[in-house]
């Protein structure tokens, strides 16, 4: 198993992999092509074996209006034949020790039992526009101290 940044070469590993990770979605797929054809700044791994893209993270801008003000994880996948074998565990520690990664506020939306192993907090400050409730909107090395909802690159809003 090995972890690299991902090329554009890989694109359709990893496209297909989104696929097949996320049955009956279409969103992490379109989210991902969208990303790569805008050109928006992202911060991505690939995890290979054989030859076959098993997990795929991605990192991209978190904004308050127009600035920066950190980064959002998604997506996050694992291939179902490769799922419940802490792979993506791996992954994910892999990329929160990447220097891209390691200062930047980071925010993610998804189960809180799973983010909260790697330091995950639940986050109100800021609020998220995809999560209402706010039960799975986490965050970490988050030192906002103002109301405002996050920013997500346009190409999530679709």
């Amino acid at each position: 198993m090995k972890i690299r940044k991902l090329t554009p070469e890989e694109y359709p590993k990893a496209k297909a992999l989104l696929t097949k990770a996320f049955p009956g979605s279409t969103y992490e797929t379109r989210l991902f092509e969208n990303l790569h054809k805008n050109g928006k700044p992202l911060y991505e791994w690939i995890c290979v074996h054989r030859n076959k893209a098993t997990a795929y993270i991605a990192y991209s801008h978190a904004f308050n209006g127009k600035e920066v003000c950190g980064l959002h994880l998604a997506p996050l996948a694992v291939a179902p034949q490769m799922q419940n074998q802490g792979i993506g565990s791996e992954l994910l520690r892999f990329s929160l020790r990447q220097k891209e990664i390691r200062e930047s506020p980071l925010f993610v939306l998804g189960d809180p039992k799973f983010y909260m192993k790697f330091g995950f907090e639940p986050c109100s400050m800021p609020t998220c526009p995809f999560d209402k409730s706010g039960d799975h909107f986490l965050s970490t090395r988050n030192n906002s101290s103002s109301l405002f909802t996050i920013g997500y690159e346009p190409e999530f809003m679709l």
